[in-house]
């Protein structure tokens, strides 16, 4: 009873065997990629969520200022808290974004030069940071989320609410450093009450991603030809699977900078970078520039690390910061060689 079968079935492959060859050829192949990139995406997700940033603030690296503390809400309903710091006769209202694993105090390390020149400060501290709630199974990390976003179109919102409470202006300027500055360029590019963007070593997880993994290649894969030879779609599937799992795993999603500058309406733009920062290199900002809508600035720190250049050029980054937003928020005619220098 079985042998015609057997019989046919032999036939059968041997008038295919071509085709069998090639198919088994390709699901072999495709069998060998999948557990290679299954490989490949399991070491980057621990370089993405286990990678500590560098420590850019010390303890006595800035005097504590104290001013009105509020409470409000993120987009998604958690309590954050803010501060207000008033000037006597306001030319305009920042709100300040600050950078990961801070909190909205280290505002003075960055704007006490704009609070000396008339300028409203609102702080706040992003959920899971100083004392503003954490949500969920939400853990942050370095990398701006949606959920970060949510925080700070609450704080413009709120902020501009408040102003106009207060009969002020209710366009503001945004100044983020690090992540916060990607948070910043993520929110000016929905929210119409921003007025101008001041970012310091700000960057777009996707690129620094594509980055780091390109850098560190060499920790996990042992063959100098598999990862000196990957085309470039290559990183971008690995980057594409690899958010796709993080975000999974943190419970948020990582929006792309690059994509937020792309859709942006033209509005003032400057980005601030140290020449040497080791952590977010000088091309991410170069390439941030490009793809910005003008009119926009860009100001490389000689000598700077990551999150370091208001303390090597102090008085640089009080003239240019200062003037960036008396031009674009407070709307005073400054000469345009005090923002380049």
């Amino acid at each position: 009873m079985y042998q015609p079968l057997l019989a046919t079935l032999w036939q059968s492959i041997g008038e295919n065997w071509a085709v069998i060859t090639i198919a088994a050829t390709c699901l072999s192949l495709l069998l060998w990629v999948t557990l290679v990139m299954n490989k490949y995406v399991h070491i980057c997700l621990n370089l993405f969520v286990d990678t500590p940033p560098p420590l850019a603030m010390g303890l006595q690296d800035f005097d504590r200022i104290a001013g009105e503390e509020v409470r409000f809400r993120s987009f998604d309903g958690v309590s954050l808290r803010g501060m207000w710091l008033w000037a006597n006769e306001p030319v305009g209202t920042v709100v300040f974004c600050h950078e990961f694993d801070s909190d909205m105090y280290s505002c003075a390390r960055y704007t006490s030069a704009l609070m000396e020149a008339g300028f409203n400060i609102f702080t706040f501290d992003f959920r899971g940071h100083g004392e503003s709630s954490k949500a969920g199974r939400y853990k942050p990390l370095q990398w701006p989320s949606d959920q970060d976003l949510g925080d700070l179109l609450g704080a413009t919102a709120y902020a501009a609410n408040r102003l106009t409470a207060e009969t002020q202006p209710s366009r503001i300027g945004l100044f983020g450093i690090s992540r916060g500055g990607a948070a910043a360029i993520l929110a000016g590019a929905s929210d119409e009450n921003v007025a101008a963007l001041l970012c310091d070593g700000a960057f777009s997880t996707d690129a620094v991603c594509i980055s780091m993994m390109k850098r560190w290649a060499c920790i996990f894969a042992r063959i100098r030809l598999a990862y000196e030879n990957h085309p470039e779609w290559f990183w971008k599937v690995l980057l594409w699977l690899l958010l796709r799992r993080a975000q999974r795993k943190m419970g948020c999603r990582y929006p792309s900078v690059r994509k937020a500058l792309r859709e942006m309406a033209p509005r003032p733009i400057m980005f601030v970078h140290g020449q040497k920062d080791s952590y977010v290199q000088v091309e991410q900002t170069q390439m941030l520039h490009t793809l910005a809508p003008a009119p926009k600035y860009m100001w490389i720190v000689p000598g700077a690390k990551h999150n370091q250049s208001v303390v090597v050029a102090p008085e640089d980054y009080a003239r240019r910061t200062v003037a960036f937003f008396q031009k674009y928020l407070a709307g005073l005619e400054i000469d345009e060689a005090l923002i380049n220098g």
